[in-house]
């Protein structure tokens, strides 16, 4: 069974979110599986960076919590707590 991510874990995986996000672009998403690879190490190596995902949603929760960023399913916001499937990471819209 995976370990609860640490307090530092979670930090360094939230800045990273934040740093791909904000190089993503106005108006653009990043995958979690791109956090998970980049904070993983070698990027073609799926054991490697696979564990890590459950730390990225962790990461990510409360990044939302704090609205640092939304969490978008199929373009729309959702609750990443409760969302399903294939989601994306993005700055919230500044307007």
């Amino acid at each position: 069974m995976a370990s609860e991510p640490t307090e530092a874990t979670v930090e360094r995986l939230e800045a990273l979110i934040l740093e791909r996000c904000a190089a993503s672009g106005p108006g653009k998403s990043i995958s979690p599986d791109e956090v998970a690879r980049a904070a993983g190490g070698d990027p073609n190596e799926t054991p490697t960076w696979r564990p890590l995902l459950r730390s990225v949603r962790a990461a990510a929760a409360s990044l939302q919590d704090r609205g640092a960023i939304q969490v978008l399913r199929k373009g729309k916001p959702v609750d990443i707590r409760s969302a399903k499937g294939v989601i994306r990471l993005t700055l919230p819209d500044p307007a």
